[in-house]
C-alpha cells in the first residue's frame, strides 16, 4: 500500500502540472493533443485508474482524519527520510519520479491512512497479549563486527580475560563496522519492531542483561559479531506499554493489505463517493464490494 501512495504521488504531480498549463497539452507537426484527449486516453491505463482512485482516498481521509495530521508531522517524517539517505536523497526522489512536493503529499497520504486504521479497527486484548510476547524495550548495545569466526574468538579471549572493560577499544581496532567502529561499536537504541537490523542478531541481542557480552560469536549475512549490552531496561508489566502495544499493532496493520482492504473500504463508503464518467463507474468496486461482503457476514 505505501509503495502505491508513493507512486500514485509521483503519477499525479505530472498529470496535475501537464493539465494545470492550457488547454492544450501538446502540439506538434501532425496537430495538437488536447487535455480531453490526453484524459480519455489515461483513464483507459492502470496508472491513470490507480491516480484517479489516490485523488478519491485523499479527498475523503482528508475530511475525515485531517485535523489528526499536522504538516509538523509530514516535515518531521519528510527530515527523518532525508537523514537517512543523505547526500542521495535527491537521486532517491528522482529514480520514483518525485519531487520533495509529491513526497511530503505521499507522506501525508499514509499519515492520514494511519488515523483511519486507528479509527477504524478495535484492538482487542488478546492481540495485545500476543504482541507483548514478542515485546522489547528500546536497547542500546555495542558490537564487533569481523569477517572470520576465529577472529571473533580472539576477541571473545581477550574481553573474557579483562571482564569486557576494553570492548570499545577492541571495536575500533577491529571492527569492519566502518559507521560503529570509531564509537566503540555503539548502535542507536531498538526495539522489537526494528527492521534494520537482522532478527538473529536483534534475539541475541535482547538475551543479554545489561553490561554482559556475547560469549560465542553471533553469526549473521554481515559476518560474526560480539555484542555488548549497554542499556537494558526491564520489560516491566504489560498493562505499563498499553500504549506502545497499540502503536505496534496499528503499525502492522499497515503492513497488511487485509486490514488496509477493509479500512480503505470503510473510509470510501463512509465518503459517499459518486463516479460521474461512465466509464470509470467500476473504479472503487473492489473496495466498495468487499465492504459490502463483510458487512453482511
Amino acid at each position: 500500500m505505501k509503495k502505491w501512495l508513493l507512486a500514485a504521488a509521483g503519477l499525479l504531480l505530472t498529470v496535475t502540472t501537464l493539465s494545470a498549463c492550457s488547454k492544450t497539452v501538446a502540439t506538434t507537426s501532425g496537430g495538437k493533443i488536447t487535455e480531453s484527449e490526453y484524459y480519455d486516453s489515461m483513464k483507459k491505463t492502470s496508472s491513470g485508474k490507480q491516480i484517479l482512485e489516490q485523488m478519491i482516498l485523499d479527498k475523503v481521509l482528508e475530511k475525515q482524519y485531517g485535523d489528526k495530521v499536522s504538516q509538523k508531522e509530514v516535515n518531521t517524517q519528510y527530515n527523518a527520510y532525508k537523514k537517512q539517505y543523505g547526500s542521495s536523497f535527491s537521486s532517491v526522489l528522482s529514480q520514483n519520479s518525485m519531487t520533495a512536493s509529491s513526497f511530503k503529499k505521499s507522506i501525508r497520504s499514509n499519515l492520514l491512512l494511519k488515523e483511519a486504521v486507528k479509527a477504524n479497527e478495535k484492538i482487542t486484548h488478546k492481540q495485545l497479549v500476543k504482541q507483548w510476547k514478542s515485546y522489547q524495550p528500546k536497547t542500546t548495545v555495542a558490537h564487533i563486527l569481523v569477517a572470520k569466526k576465529s577472529t571473533a574468538e580472539k576477541i571473545i579471549t581477550q574481553l573474557n580475560s579483562d571482564q569486557g572493560k576494553n570492548f570499545s577499544q577492541l571495536a575500533k581496532k577491529y571492527s569492519t563496522d566502518s559507521s560503529t567502529k570509531n564509537k566503540g561499536g555503539k548502535l542507536s537504541a531498538f526495539d522489537n519492531t526494528d527492521s534494520s537490523l537482522d532478527s538473529t542478531f536483534k534475539k541475541a541481542a535482547f538475551a543479554l542483561k545489561q553490561g554482559e557480552y556475547t560469549k560465542t560469536p553471533v553469526k549473521t549475512s554481515y559476518g560474526y559479531h560480539i555484542i555488548k549490552s549497554i542499556n537494558r531496561p526491564a520489560k516491566g508489566k504489560m498493562s505499563d506499554h498499553t500504549a506502545e502495544l497499540k502503536t505496534q499493532i496499528i503499525d502492522d496493520d499497515m503492513n497488511d493489505s487485509t486490514v488496509l482492504q477493509s479500512v480503505v473500504a470503510k473510509v470510501l463508503k463512509k465518503g459517499n463517493v459518486s463516479i460521474k464518467d461512465n466509464d470509470l463507474k467500476d473504479i472503487l468496486s473492489n473496495y466498495l464490494s468487499s465492504s459490502s461482503s463483510s458487512s453482511s457476514n
